[in-house]
């Protein structure tokens, strides 16, 4: 199975009510040493910060072609600890409520990156955000200028 780092970061200007975007960076090495590596980002007319955390590890997992062992690395306390303290387990358990505190939010892109998740053995890990870690750093310039370009997309679960 190949070994995939994932790195992801998601950013909102204006949260919760601006214009946002996320950015991954896909990297595996290759039998004979060679790294190989893949970018993605996109930018939303009016999202939330934590949709587009869970956006850029969505889109990192749906790039994938073929099951592979993945290391996730986000900045996202949200992102890792839903999987880190199965917290996400016992909101399916719970049909997707938070005890007293009422129902999930973003269900629409937890259920969606459930999916993306599958075929994958994944791994989540927390980096500082905006503390030098070069991979996190590029992936928030990804974000950030997906958010400040043109021609945003709609996020339809907002």
């Amino acid at each position: 199975m190949t070994r995939v780092q994932l790195f992801t970061d998601g950013a909102a200007r204006g949260n919760p009510d601006g214009p946002g975007g996320y950015g991954a960076v896909l990297q595996f090495t290759d039998s004979k040493g060679q790294l190989h590596e893949k970018t993605l980002s996109a930018g939303y007319v009016k999202t939330t910060n934590n949709r587009m955390e869970l956006m850029a590890a969505i889109a990192g997992l749906e790039a994938l072609t073929r099951p592979c062992q993945v290391d996730l690395y986000s900045d996202s306390k949200y992102v890792v600890d839903a999987f880190n303290q199965h917290w996400i387990d016992n909101w399916i358990k719970n049909n997707w409520k938070r005890g007293k505190s009422g129902p999930v939010k973003n269900i629409d892109l937890w259920e969606r990156l459930l999916k993306a998740k599958k075929p994958h053995q994944v791994t989540f890990h927390w980096v500082k955000g905006h503390a030098g870690h070069p991979q996190n750093e590029r992936c928030d310039l990804l974000a950030t200028t997906a958010a400040d370009g043109d021609n945003l997309l709609v996020d339809e679960g907002l």
